[in-house]
Parts: structure tokens; sequence; C-alpha cells
């Protein structure tokens, strides 16, 4: 039974993938597919007894791959830092070739039966050091996506997050449970819940999102703006606000030469963003509500422009001045750039970020005439 919702779950989450392309998407449906064959596996040996092969089948899908990509998955739904996310793609690569290689070819101990067989009780020393590992640095991952996500509030899409989260946890658990002490006739129903968890998480991420940053329908994203600003009134969805700093008049008076405070503190950023195949558009319509946004309410951002590239037709560089280091943090606090930053990964295959410190510059007096009102 536990292994046909594994089938099911694993065709479900490939649909939900071809609707919300993502990594996230696509490592819950490798732990789907490496719990489903181990599961296949374990019905081969609870009707003829379990031997090496669906043995090392079900404990690389239960104990290794389920954990270790739903728990992946779950830190790349929740965590934005593009550096976070590129080293844990890192250690994900050392957590699932070693253990997979050292899996399917140490040497196996004792006899099997019918029932789920623990891990302990036929691998030797190494394996199992290394599984261990792998789910530590699985729920290394779980708690800080679970964090990440609870930082945000549970006000609208934040709810929807760390309910996703929680199944995902539930389905980690369960499969860890399983492959370290098989549970006997428990094991079945156990992993059976884990698949259902696993399906809903899937269900719930992928869920239609109704909010201004969607590009699923073109007029509910036209009228959303009209009413934007009377959304924002909210006291919980208010920009985030900061007093000027004043500069001392007599930091100048010794020392170092006068400095131009109008330009030595300006910070500027430069964005490269690597689209995939065929979601340009998506990704230009999210753009446009990410300037408008900024434009309306935030007026220590001093430039924010998104380029298309007509030589790479893939590319999108956005390019931001802020006033200062501060008013660069608050940008990054905002609600609308929390928005912008959690829909990137249904657009976006590779981020290259470029911090700039202005040391000089000059404009004409027809570039505000250029710029978006505020």
């Amino acid at each position: 039974m536990s292994a046909l919702v594994g089938w099911s779950a694993t065709a479900a989450l490939t649909a939900y993938a071809q609707r919300r392309p993502g990594v996230a998407a696509i490592a819950w449906l490798i732990a789907s597919l490496g719990i489903t064959v181990g599961l296949s596996a374990a019905v081969i040996g609870a009707l003829f007894d379990f031997g090496e092969l669906t043995f090392r089948l079900l404990q690389l899908g239960v104990s290794l791959l389920g954990p270790v990509y739903m728990a992946w998955g779950a830190f790349e739904y929740a965590v934005r830092v593009p550096n976070a996310r590129f080293t844990s793609r890192l250690f994900l690569s050392v957590f699932t070739i070693v253990p997979i290689v050292v899996l399917a070819v140490d040497r196996l101990s004792g006899r099997f039966g019918s029932s789920f067989p623990p891990l302990a009780e036929h691998y030797d020393l190494i394996p199992r050091v290394l599984v261990n590992s792998a789910q530590i640095f699985a729920a290394v991952l779980l708690v800080t996506a679970l964090v990440a996500a609870a930082r945000r509030g549970t006000r609208g899409r934040g709810r929807t997050d760390l309910a996703v989260l929680g199944l995902l946890a539930l389905a980690t658990l369960l499969a860890v449970l399983v492959g370290r002490m098989g549970l006997d006739v428990m094991g079945p129903s156990l992993m059976l819940g884990a698949v259902s968890a696993l399906w809903g998480a899937g269900a719930l991420a992928a869920r239609p999102r109704r909010d201004v940053y969607d590009d699923d329908d073109d007029d509910y994203f036209e009228d959303e703006y009209d009413d934007m600003d009377d959304e924002l009134d909210d006291p919980q969805e208010e920009p985030v606000r900061r007093k000027r700093r004043k500069a001392d008049p007599y930091d100048d008076l010794y020392g170092d030469p006068p400095s131009n405070p109008a330009t030595d503190e300006l910070r500027g950023v430069i964005t490269i963003y690597t689209l995939a195949e065929g979601r340009g558009e998506g990704f230009d319509q999210l753009a446009n509500a990410m300037v408008a946004e900024v434009a309306a309410r935030e007026p220590d951002t001093l430039l924010f422009a998104s380029h298309t590239v007509p030589s790479a037709p893939l590319q999108r560089i956005v390019y931001a001045i802020y006033r200062d280091e501060p008013a660069q943090e608050e940008h990054e606090q905002q609600p609308h750039t929390m928005e912008f930053t959690r829909h990137l990964s249904g657009y976006v295959v590779a981020t290259n970020v470029i911090e700039l410190s202005l040391s000089g510059a000059a404009a004409s007096d027809g570039l505000a005439a250029m710029l978006p009102p505020r």
C-alpha cells in the first residue's frame, strides 16, 4: 500500500514541479522517487524475504535519499540567502555521492527476514557513520529552514510556509525512524505517513499564490496593484522606516581632508540573473512590480532599475543605488523585497551579486526625469 501511495505521490510531485519549476520541487521529487523505489523493494522483501539488493535499495531510499532531499528542498524553499544556498549544495554533493557508493558496495552481515530490517543490523561501522552524518545534515537544514520561515511571521503565505516545513519535518522523522529501527509491521504504516506528508507538502507549496508577484493570472496581477496602497495600510505590512542620521559638522574639521557625504556613503548593487528557459516574461513582470514598490516606498533607494540584455535573452541585470549602508539594509528588510526574493526560484537558475561603494559620479539633470516617479 505504501509503495502504491509512493508512486502516486511521485507522479503528483512531477506535476507540481512542472507547474512551479524550482530547486525545491526537484529535490522533493528526488526524495519521493528514492523512497518509492525503496518501498517497492520492501514489497518484494516482505513477500519473499529480504536479500542484499532489496535491503540496500530500501536503506538508500528511506535512510539516505528521502531524508536528505526532503530537508534540502525545505532549505531551498525557505532560505533566501544565495551564499547559504550555494553552501548547502556543496555539502549536499558530499552527503549524497559518498554514502550512495558505500551503501551500495559495503559488505553486509546477519540474516534477513520478511520484516523491515534496521540499518545497524546489517551494515558495518562506516556505512552507519555516513548515514548518521547525512541525517544530521538533514536535521540542520530543516531547523534552519524552520527558523527562517518563523522569522518572517505567520501572516498570509507565512502560515502556509510553516505548514509545508512542518509536513516535511514529519516525513523526514518518520523515514529516519523506519530506516534506523525497522519497526516490524509498523514500518510500512509509518512510511505511508511519511509519503503522505511529503505529498501534502508538495501540494501546499505548489498551490497558486494569489498575491501581487504571481504571474499565473495576468488579470489578477493587474487588478491587485490597483488596490495595493489600501492593502499595505495594514500596520503589520508597513514598509520598514528608519530615522535619518544627522552628520556632525565637526567631523571634517580635523584629520583627513573634508569628505563629500553626498557620495562617500552611497552604496550600489549589481545583480545578474540567469533565467530558466521560457521564464523571461514572468521575471520581467515580477521585476516591474518590484520597481514600482521601490519607487513608491523607498525614498533612500535612489535608483532601482531592471535591464534586459539584447545579446543574452536569458539574462537580466538589476542595478540599485542606496543613499548609504542603512538604506541598503532597510531595502533588504522590506516586505516587497522579501516577496520578490521568495519568488525568484521559479524563474532564476543562477545569480551573481556585485556590491559597490561609489568613489565618484556625474549625472545629467535629465536623469531624474527618466526614473519612475515617487
